[in-house]
């Protein structure tokens, strides 16, 4: 296990890589210069000099390869750079906004495995019966409906017509921080986020439940004389979730892919929205800071994924 984990990790070093060029490449050939976004256009006009100054400052007038190199020199030492409009460091940039999403996307990612594997099980041992159309409907409505309107139709119910839950932020405004405040606003973000994983969850679970029902040693704890929750939960439920652990793992780097539009529609201050902003004001380094994150992110649930599913499953050898 651990040489294969050394491979891995050595692989992934050149696919880093050029993941950062791809990146690189495809936001600096971006319409827009973050140098003329940062001029106010009532503060009157600025010179040609003055702009070409700004940009040799920032280092942006440097070829690109130039430009990659000396960015890739930084994050070796440790230094995600500054951002272009803030000047503040990109690691502090993302260290304030990692813990909002987060918050979101483990908590999502629980209610999900939750409810869709005990959905999925049910409908299997049910198969055929009205709970099992039922959730085959709510799978494909789930699966078929965007997240953003999902997220406007919560938000026009719950918190617009019945007035249950806040519409957007992370706490009330004018009131301290606490526990419950907390829980109420993200009721509706995790809510979302959920749904996403949830409804292809249960359909893998319903099939994997299936497939276990029918083996030979679930047919012969029954013909010991078992009673029925006991052959489901002692004998096929163990080897039936086995399938569910490469599921999860590769759906956390979705979670963090949805956090971006349930952000900001719900004014949630995690990297999401730190995303948005930084397109919007073409900050190059916090763009390249954040992706450089989610391809780790990537990468990291690959591997782990993995090494669970050996775990768990001792008929796989990684040699």
């Amino acid at each position: 296990m651990s040489k294969y984990i050394i491979r891995r990790l050595l692989i992934s070093i050149p696919v880093l890589l050029g993941i950062t060029v791809i990146v690189f490449l495809l936001i600096h050939f971006a319409p827009g210069d973050p140098v003329m976004g940062m001029i106010d256009p009532t503060q009157g006009s600025f010179s040609a000099e003055l702009i070409e100054r700004e940009r040799a400052r920032l280092g942006l007038d440097k070829p690109l390869p130039v430009q990659y190199v000396m960015w890739l020199g930084r994050v070796l030492r440790g230094d995600l750079g500054y951002s272009l409009i803030t000047h503040k460091p990109v690691a502090k940039l993302i260290g304030e906004r990692i813990w909002p999403t987060v918050q979101l996307t483990l908590s999502a990612l629980l209610l999900s495995i939750v409810v869709g594997v005990t959905i999925g099980i049910i409908s299997a041992v049910k198969q055929y019966s009205w709970i099992d159309y039922l959730t085959t409907l709510f799978s494909f409505a789930a699966v078929s409906v965007p997240g953003f309107f999902l997220a406007l139709g919560l938000i026009f119910i719950l918190a617009l017509k019945l007035q249950w839950l806040p519409t957007s932020g992370m706490q009330t405004l004018g009131q301290p921080f606490s526990v419950g405040d907390r829980l109420k606003h993200m009721i509706m973000p995790v809510m979302v986020l959920s749904v996403t994983i949830t409804a292809p969850l249960v359909r893998y679970a319903r099939s994997s439940m299936l497939d276990v029902l029918r083996q030979d040693y679930v047919n012969a704890a029954r013909a010991k004389g078992l009673r029925e929750w006991v052959v489901i939960l002692r004998h096929a439920l163990p080897n039936a979730l086995i399938p569910l652990v490469t599921v999860v793992g590769l759906r956390l780097p979705a979670l963090f892919e949805g956090s971006v539009i349930v952000e900001q529609i719900f004014h949630w201050q995690g990297m999401g929205s730190l995303n948005i902003w930084a397109v919007m004001n073409q900050d190059y380094t916090t763009l390249m800071g954040l992706n450089m994150f989610t391809a780790i992110l990537v990468l990291g649930a690959n591997l782990l994924t993995d090494i669970a599913y050996a775990i768990v499953d001792p008929r796989i050898k990684y040699e």
